[in-house]
Order: C-alpha cells, then structure tokens, then sequence
C-alpha cells in the first residue's frame, strides 16, 4: 500500500504543479504553447478512460487493491509528468 500511497501523491504534485503552470501561463506570467488550453481539455478523456479501464480489468482479474490503485494511477501519472517536464521547459526554450 505504501507504493500505491506514494503513487498518488505523486499525482498530487504533478497535477497541482501543472494547474500552477498553466495558471501562471494564462494569466501572462509563463510562455505556453499556443495549443494549450485545447490541450488541457482533450487530454483528459483519454487519461480517466485509460485508468478506468486499467482498474476495472485489475478488479476483473483478482487483484488486490493496492495493484488496482496502482494501475489506475499509471495513465493518470503519464500525463501529469509529462505535462510538468513539458511546461516547466518551456521557459528555458523561449529564452
């Protein structure tokens, strides 16, 4: 369970990390890319789907729930940390 805990706090950081950033960004403070607030919409579905689906089949399978919780956080945390290298680069680039 300690890994399915730490999982999901890293979840944390990363989302509130990437809210921040695009927070800063829309508000003028940050560069962004021209496509990002599309991009913060369609990248959703995908993500929620892709973790649902991965809960469902660990369910479906016999897992324990720590291995489920792991499994749904995955997708979910694939994006988040992507999201975060992404737009936290962005500022050395447009330098």
């Amino acid at each position: 369970m300690w890994s399915a805990g730490f999982q999901a706090y890293m979840l944390m950081v990363e989302t509130q990390t990437v809210m921040g950033l695009r927070i800063m960004g829309f508000a003028g403070y940050w560069p962004l890319p021209r496509d990002e607030s599309s991009r913060m919409f369609l990248e959703k579905g995908p993500a929620w789907t892709a973790a649902a689906m991965a809960a469902g089949m660990g369910t479906l399978s016999g897992q324990p729930p720590d291995k489920i919780a792991k499994a749904a956080i995955r997708p979910l945390r694939s994006k988040t940390r992507s999201n975060a290298k992404r737009l936290s680069s962005t500022r050395r680039r447009k330098r």
